[in-house]
């Protein structure tokens, strides 16, 4: 005799079954065989009503943590609009929001932890971070998320996480290298207990180096703290994967923060609405004259405070400086007053938008009469925008240095007044998108035909025209960087020029 069990009956007590809907069943008289389907059919009907209540529920959070195939179908919880809705949202295609890949992650054995302790401004520890990628994947050892220099003239609280998207670059690449956010616990306390080693690494050092001088100190110490980090791999003579990964670690790891890209879009845009702009980098800060020594337009008063501050300041070596004659060598950055000469001479349109990518000019207005004279559409990002808009970047150096740096990257005409890190890493990002035009001022030259148009020895016509021949080919165009043996510090920077990087890309400036 065959039988049915169906879902929604009952086992009761003394071997008969209750139905469910008024219908009665009897088991027939007592047999092994027969007892023993009895039970079968019976963990088969319980094991059914189990997994209906589980998917009963599933479906019933579904839209909260459910997973996708369960997503879209009735449950016995769901109104019958609801399910008839939702049956039919199972039947039109959804859209599907990807997510980027992750590269896989590359397997290695771990020599050790780097720890790294970058020093500088923002574009000096950016440029640092991508040397510290370079030898963690070269020396197969696992990098810990760099610390940011707090304690120089700038004061920046910032940690890491606070300017660049930690996320991004830990999965970025995690092909190359693995990053932590921290050292694990165990060996965290070994730090902790004075178990590791720290040390500058020598500057401007090839791979070779790190092999030979740096591994046997993980191999012996397995944390190795790096505590200084600017400059520390060479520009020149290295494998091409090594260039490659520094431009990638630069140009694609290295990303800002939602809530600093969010803000740098904004500054953009407004720009964009009133149409073209020129980025001037015009590092006439109080800081930078301190530090350079030049006080070309200051007054006397002003050119002691500027020489104390140099004093106040330990590791900034120099102290006694000629400010005329290293002006005269191309060693100083130009003032406001030499910038706007050389805006005008070079046919830049009274009306373009100057976009002042710098902290406070020392002066104030005095020294920027010259400029906005010249110019009187002359901005900065706390004139387009709310002072609300950056309460939080205020007292933070590095993350007004960021807004800056995404609007010079946009920029029309991007025209840095010294040599400085953020003009070299811009300068080497700028021709990274597509050579967009960037005039490298030849500072040296300057200052020799301004002295010559303000003695009255220059017509304003021939000043012109030498000052545009002398910079034809100073657009940022395609060009190879100088190599100076033995001598890296006076060679083209890597960072601002990365051909090895550039081999693919189409120049858009050809002037």
């Amino acid at each position: 005799m065959g039988w049915k069990v169906a879902s929604g009956w009952k086992v009761a007590s003394g071997g008969k079954a209750a139905a469910v809907g008024g219908e009665k069943f009897r088991f027939p008289p007592s047999s092994a065989a027969a007892r023993s389907r009895m039970k079968l059919w019976v963990v088969r009907a319980t094991t059914t009503l189990l997994l209906w209540t589980c998917v009963v529920q599933l479906t019933a959070v579904g839209d909260t943590w459910g997973p996708r195939v369960l997503k879209g179908w009735p449950s016995c919880l769901t109104a019958p609009e609801e399910a008839a809705d939702a049956l039919a949202g199972a039947t039109r295609p959804q859209p599907v929001v990807e997510k980027a890949a992750l590269p896989p992650k590359r397997i290695y054995r771990n020599n050790g932890y780097l720890m790294v302790s970058c020093n500088g401004g923002l574009n000096q520890m950016r440029a640092a971070i991508c040397d510290m990628v370079v030898i963690a994947r070269y020396l197969n050892v696992t990098l810990v998320v760099p610390e940011l220099d707090k304690t120089s003239f700038w004061n920046d609280p910032s940690e890491f996480q606070d300017i660049f998207d930690v996320e991004h670059f830990i999965s970025s690449l995690r092909d190359e290298v693995r990053i932590l956010r921290e050292l694990p616990p165990r060996v965290k306390k070994r730090v902790e207990l004075g178990m590791f080693h720290s040390m500058p690494p020598i500057s401007w050092s090839d791979i070779s180096y790190y092999h030979k001088q740096i591994l046997p100190l993980f191999r012996k110490y397995k944390v190795l703290h790096l505590n200084r980090t600017d400059a520390r791999i060479a520009n020149n003579d290295l494998p091409i994967e090594i260039q490659k990964l520094r431009c990638r670690v630069n140009y694609a790891s290295l990303r800002f923060t939602s809530q600093i890209e969010e803000l740098g879009g904004r500054v953009i845009r407004i720009l964009r609405q009133n149409g073209p702009f020129l980025v001037l980098h015009l590092r006439y800060e109080m800081d930078m004259l301190a530090f350079s020594g030049c006080t070309q337009g200051c007054s006397h008063e002003e050119a002691e405070e500027l020489t104390r501050m140099r004093y106040a300041y330990p590791w900034w070596k120099e102290k006694i400086i000629d400010s005329d004659l290293k002006r005269k060598d191309g060693l100083c950055p130009l003032t406001p007053e030499e910038t706007a000469l050389v805006l005008r001479a070079l046919d830049i349109d009274r009306s373009m938008q100057i976009y002042i990518a710098a902290g406070e000019i020392y002066g104030g207005k005095r020294r920027m009469a010259a400029l906005t004279s010249a110019y009187p559409n002359v901005v900065r990002k706390e004139t387009l925008l709310e002072p609300s808009d950056l309460m939080f970047f205020q007292n933070h150096s590095s993350q007004m240095a960021a807004l800056d740096y995404l609007v010079s990257l946009e920029s029309d005409i991007f025209v840095p007044t010294y040599d400085g890190n953020m003009a070299k890493v811009v300068e080497g990002h700028r021709r990274f998108m597509g050579f967009k035009k960037t005039i490298l001022l030849d500072r040296k030259l300057i200052v020799e035909l301004v002295d010559r148009y303000n003695n009255g020895s220059l017509r304003w016509d021939e000043f012109s025209k030498l000052l545009k021949a002398a910079h034809v080919k100073r657009m940022g165009s395609a060009s190879k960087r100088t190599v100076i043996p033995d001598r890296p510090k006076e060679e083209d920077y890597f960072y601002a020029n990365p051909q090895e990087c550039l081999q693919d890309r189409d120049p858009l400036q050809t002037s």
